[in-house]
């Protein structure tokens, strides 16, 4: 793995966003909904309008917001492929695949914005709300991909959040293991995950993770 500051079309990247001063951003189901809707609605490519003008749409009010995108997002292009993705109070990791010229740089300038606005606006705050540019990784083959997909999965169980993957509704582990009904990650091109094998991968680095957790914490508290 390795950071490059040029994103390469075709490429798959770690992503991830830290809040400002470990800041709680993510408060209710509510606010990591939000988050959700936008990294969906914000993948497509032109988009149909502003975020803040589809959400308040009536077909939206009535049908709810999956229906509706699903529908206008049909034989639309995507700025990137979401592979994996986990919501933690203070951060949240993507796992992107790049598919067009500057499309994560777009993608994660317009959901961090769009998730800023929706959260000062409620808490009645000014500001920025997370801590400067998005950190980025290349990933650079399957191996590291799949074990990638594990570590950010068991990051709810790692804070003790949750003691099993499946009970943190605000990530991707529950697509993985056949669980969610509704599918927002793309991976079967590049991964084959089969679902006992993949519960099995992770929930044996539980303790493991938990332990390397704590051994880091130490380590920078010296």
């Amino acid at each position: 793995m390795s950071f490059k500051d040029e994103l390469v079309t075709g490429e798959i990247y770690h992503v991830c966003s830290k809040s400002i001063a470990n800041y709680q951003i993510f408060n209710n189901k509510n606010e990591y909904l939000r988050m959700y809707q936008l990294i969906r609605y914000y993948q497509i490519f032109p988009l149909p309008e502003k975020f803040s003008r589809f959400i308040e749409t009536e077909a939206v009010n009535n049908f709810g917001f999956s229906a509706v995108f699903n529908s206008i997002s049909k034989g639309k292009e995507k700025l990137v492929q979401i592979i994996a993705y986990c919501f933690m109070p203070t951060h949240i990791h993507l796992i992107l695949k790049q598919l067009k010229d500057k499309g994560v740089f777009d993608y994660m300038r317009k959901i961090l914005d769009g998730y800023t606005r929706y959260f000062n606006t409620k808490h009645k705050r000014k500001g920025p709300l997370w801590e400067g540019r998005f950190q980025r990784v290349l990933v650079e083959n399957n191996e590291y991909l799949l074990h990638l997909t594990r570590y950010i999965h068991l990051n709810p169980v790692t804070a003790y959040l949750v003691d099993f993957p499946q009970d943190w509704l605000f990530s991707s582990y529950n697509e993985y293991i056949e669980l969610s009904e509704e599918k927002i990650c793309e991976y079967s091109d590049i991964l084959d995950i089969q679902t006992n094998s993949y519960k099995i991968f992770v929930n044996d680095q539980i303790s493991y993770q938990r332990e390397l957790a704590k051994l880091k914490h130490l380590l920078l508290e010296d």
